[in-house]
């Protein structure tokens, strides 16, 4: 291990570490911690929202386990990647306004606050608290691969050993954040992943004599590599368009991203960060994907896809850069592992044991049980990591699709459709997260298609249906008109 790469990520820890233990005097001076922990007091400029929501939504399976299976695959999956060039913009054009002014009618702190209110029920609260616990464990254990494969790649050491010095270093900062600590951390970490993407797709095209001459052993190496449909022809016109729902229009219906559109602090703020995040996201999730690519004609004898991305950084570039380069995809998991170990401790805390174990709660109990939930909840999904799958990409994307089943239609059509009600959200949510695991385990990639598709339609019919013959038995109090 060269000293040159470990003291730039020592320094861009340590900066991590400054910036998340400072911002945390606001969570202790706030008058409110539920609102100031959980989503920083709705205080968020434009391009802090953009970063932070790029930050969370580029993670460890954009920086380390997409280039693995863009490595194997070649450039059908860059194709594939870039799906997700319009994730932030349509999160905000379709939540936008509308979204942030109910939220703020509503006094939601989180998206299930939002849903038990648009809804008046509690059942829809706890369903949409379990969906969140349940499938966001999935991706909390897809960063922490991802953490592990980095630090397991850098140090030489076993993959358990990586996993628990990556576990306590973020554990403790993550623990005493919170939603502004978060923001704040994501527009350094997003700056870092913009600029390392950039340097690493150069010094790799310059490594493997151009792009000309890379294109040239990608085809000796396998002809396929080039072509739309991938290695082996495993990528179909279908199953590649199917994406756009679930890495594309589908984002808005992922919690973790969809809180931040009720974070923001004014329109001008919003309309700001749906410019930044969409070129920021364009930019890096190409990069990203093509240095995977054009690492299998530099180095085409990578055992473990996910360690293709420090691999080839340490070769084509020098120690030091080598480096700051590196502090991308740690950047990338650091930042989606906050965001979402706040989200599902906002769930257990807020919208469980607020909810329905201590309403009565005083502000000191509500501190202790948010700092101690977030800190079990960050030893359970160590343990879940310690059996990782060969791409961890899967594993994020399996959770990607569950929360899109399970939430897409009750936000979407709470917002835009007033007979929505009640029983089409639950009944949406629990045939949506129902087909999907079902589909998944017995019939992945359903017609041709992304598993998620048949579940995204199957809980909109279901909604649909439910609250039109429904719709009489429904009467929601008006709400009151706010500033």
């Amino acid at each position: 291990m060269s000293l040159g790469i470990l003291l730039p990520l020592l320094f861009f820890l340590f900066i991590i570490f400054f910036v998340g233990m400072w911002t945390n005097k606001y969570v202790s001076q706030s008058d409110s911690f539920l609102h100031e922990y959980f989503l920083g007091s709705r205080n968020m400029g434009g391009f802090i929202l953009a970063m932070t929501m790029m930050a969370t939504y580029g993670s460890a399976s954009s920086f380390i386990g997409g280039p693995g299976v863009a490595y194997s695959t070649g450039l059908g999956w860059v194709l594939l990647s870039m799906a997700q060039l319009p994730a932030g913009y349509f999160v905000l054009m379709i939540l936008g306004k509308k979204f942030a002014i109910v939220a703020r009618q509503y006094h939601s702190v989180t998206l299930i606050d939002f849903l038990k209110s648009r809804y008046q029920s509690e059942l829809v609260g706890l369903l949409a608290a379990l969906s969140i616990i349940i499938f966001l464990f999935s991706s909390m254990a897809a960063q922490w691969v991802g953490g592990a494969r980095l630090i397991e790649s850098l140090l030489d050491i076993p993959y358990w050993l990586a996993l628990l010095i990556f576990a306590l270093s973020v554990m403790i900062y993550v623990v005493v954040g919170g939603f502004r600590a978060v923001a704040l951390t994501d527009t350094i970490l997003g700056a870092v992943m913009f600029f390392g993407t950039l340097i690493l797709l150069v010094a790799t095209i310059i490594a493997g004599g151009g792009v000309t001459n890379i294109m040239e052993k990608l085809v000796v190496i396998d002809p396929d590599l080039i072509s739309p449909f991938g290695a082996n022809g495993e990528l179909s016109p279908l199953y590649v368009s199917s994406y756009w729902i679930l890495v594309g229009v589908g984002v808005v219906g992922l919690p973790q991203i969809a809180v931040r559109a009720m974070s923001y602090k004014n329109a001008k703020a919003m309309h700001q960060a749906i410019i930044i995040s969409t070129v920021f996201v364009g930019i890096i999730m190409l990069g990203m994907h093509l240095i995977g690519v054009f690492a299998r004609a530099i180095n085409p004898n990578i055992a473990v896809g996910d360690t293709v991305m420090p691999t080839i950084a340490m070769e084509v570039l020098p120690p030091v850069l080598a480096g700051v380069v590196l502090a991308a995809p740690m950047a990338a998991i650091i930042s989606t592992v906050n965001a979402l170990l706040i989200m599902v401790s906002s769930a257990v805390v807020k919208d469980i044991y607020l909810s329905y174990i201590n309403r009565d709660a005083q502000e000191r109990t509500i501190r202790k049980i948010s700092y101690t939930v977030t800190a079990v909840l960050g030893v359970i999904v160590f343990f879940m990591a310690l059996s990782p799958p060969d791409f961890l990409i899967w594993l994020n994307l399996f959770s990607f699709g569950g929360l899109e089943a399970a939430f897409i239609w009750p936000v979407i059509l709470g917002l835009y459709w007033k007979k929505g009600n009640r029983y089409g959200a639950i009944w949406s949510m629990i045939v949506g997260v129902s087909s999907y695991i079902l589909f998944h385990t017995y019939y992945p990639n359903a017609f041709g298609m992304h598993t998620v598709v048949m579940p995204v339609v199957l809980s909109l019919i279901t909604f649909v249906v439910a609250s039109i013959f429904t719709d009489k038995k429904i009467v929601y109090k008006p709400l009151k008109q706010v500033d």
